[in-house]
């Protein structure tokens, strides 16, 4: 029997799965392919594949037997179900410190399940982000790597060859942490996408609506923007976005003939939920979830539109170019904003899970490949070199001045959609946050007097030692007996 050949083989060939393999090609790996239709398998070669040292297998047995050990078997199928049965039907196949990794957007508690599953049986599981669409998988994705820490130095050369690099060849892989923890990051690093195409819409919405500017005016100043601190992968698509022509036959800007309807895949909520759990509170990514749900609201939108009403005289009157400026320093605000939030929501995960994450590596990560990368990220990095242990991002020097030079704009662009009648949920949730986050004392003091009114759920007083609990008798026909402290 000839002696393996594979270095590793990949499940999977759909776009992601076939770039991913090429990718892999191309670094002088030989990569066996295999898909459940088989039929794919041979397409592949003779295709997108041919000239390559790819080789392909007709049966998991097949896909198996070609590789050398450990065995590395990298899984890129849809998240739920397909993952659980290619694990299934793999395990078996597969022998003590062989290694699976699952690189779709799975859910971090199902990697938590199938790490500890696989953990019996001696094999390696890590689930790892993948982000940078087809593109990135191609030539340079952003991999976040986590599960069994045994299965790294088998798997660290191949992803970081094939991953993205940034200035001096840093790649945009490294290590994560045990169980869930890279799919945890993938699933957070989605949630801030959320948050940062939403923002980038309302933008949008209020240049073109507000302003009444045109789309090849706005394709301007979206290239203007990716210029400076707003430069990101998703402002330089977003100026391609505004100034492409139909290409379906029609006339004008595919743009306007798309459905203001938005799709979504899950891990937005999974990030508002994971936020809930880990006391992280997300709500700039929470919002823009519900903002897609909004806009899927198309048939009830267009019935409400000509029976609800806005603001009389709603028209812009000042200094557009003033304007303009304005809702840059909105965008650029609300996304220091919308990247605090998510890093908290890491670090309290962090410690809650016992991932020991390095949030500063994390945005070095991001920094290339994937759909969130910019020039931002490399500023994030910046202030955990300063600060290990930073409580929160907008405390550190650079975001804290960047906040206060912004914060006059940013809270003018919300009055302007206020006036307007045009919705800037993150703009404002943003905003509402960071005037939270600084108040001293926030109303949170009634709130506690009216729980402890109706439910006798006690209080804190100012006046003595945090964690002393109180209750008082409000109405004079209680009792003196408290409900049980508790958090839900």
């Amino acid at each position: 029997m000839p002696a393996p050949t594979a270095d590793i083989a990949l499940i999977g060939l759909a776009v992601m799965g076939q770039n991913i393999v090429l990718n892999m090609n191309d670094h002088g790996y030989v990569v066996c392919a295999f898909n459940r239709t088989v039929s794919k398998v041979d397409e592949f070669l003779a295709n997108e594949a041919k000239g390559t040292r790819v080789i392909g297998a007709h049966s998991l047995q097949e896909m198996v037997a070609v590789l050398k050990k450990p065995r590395r078997v990298m899984l890129l199928v849809k998240a739920g179900k397909p993952v659980d049965e290619f694990i299934d039907l793999l395990a078996p196949l597969l022998e003590e410190g062989d290694i699976i990794i699952d690189g779709g957007n799975s859910y971090f508690e199902d990697t938590v399940r199938r790490y500890e599953k696989l953990k019996e049986k001696g094999i390696l599981f890590v689930g790892s982000g993948v982000s940078g669409g087809e593109e990135g998988a191609r030539h340079g994705p952003s991999l976040m790597p986590g599960g069994a820490v045994a299965a790294w130095p088998h798997l660290k050369n191949i992803f970081q060859s094939i991953a993205a690099k940034v200035e001096g060849g840093v790649p945009c892989c490294d290590w994560v942490g045990e169980g869930g923890a890279g799919h945890f990051v993938k699933m957070v690093h989605n949630g801030i996408e959320y948050g940062d195409m939403q923002l980038i819409c309302e933008a949008y919405q209020l240049l073109a609506v507000g302003l009444g500017l045109s789309n090849d005016k706005l394709a301007q100043i979206f290239t203007t923007w990716n210029q400076g601190e707003l430069d990101s992968y998703l402002i330089e698509i977003t100026s391609h976005i505004l100034k492409f022509k139909d290409d379906q036959g029609g006339d004008g800007y595919l743009l306007d003939k798309i459905v203001d309807a938005a799709g979504q895949k899950g891990t937005g909520k999974w990030t508002v939920l994971s936020g809930l759990d880990n006391t992280a509170p997300v709500t700039l990514i929470a919002e823009a979830v519900f903002a897609r749900l909004i806009s899927s609201l198309k048939d009830e939108r267009v019935a409400a539109s000509s029976v609800l009403a806005g603001p009389t005289n709603a028209t812009f009157d000042g200094d557009i170019a003033s304007a303009i400026e304005d809702i840059k320093q909105a965008l650029y605000a609300s996304k220091i904003i919308s990247y605090a939030q998510g890093y908290m929501l890491l670090k309290n995960a962090s410690e809650n899970y016992k991932w020991n994450l390095n949030l500063g590596g994390l945005a070095l990560m991001w920094r290339g490949g994937c759909i969130i990368r910019s020039r931002f990220l490399g500023d994030i990095k910046q202030a955990y070199d300063r600060n290990p242990d930073l409580t929160n991002l907008m405390l550190d020097a650079f975001f804290t001045e960047a906040l206060r030079k912004a914060q006059d704009g940013w809270r003018r662009t919300i009055a302007l959609g206020a006036k307007l009648g045009i919705s800037t949920t993150t703009f404002s949730n943003a905003l509402a946050f960071y005037d939270s986050y600084r108040c001293a004392r926030l109303p949170a003091n009634l709130l506690q007097a009216q729980r402890d009114y109706f439910g006798a759920h006690t209080y804190e007083r100012t006046d003595k030692p945090r964690g002393e609990f109180f209750h008082s008798n409000w109405t004079g026909q209680g009792g003196t007996v408290a409900s049980s402290t508790y958090n839900a």
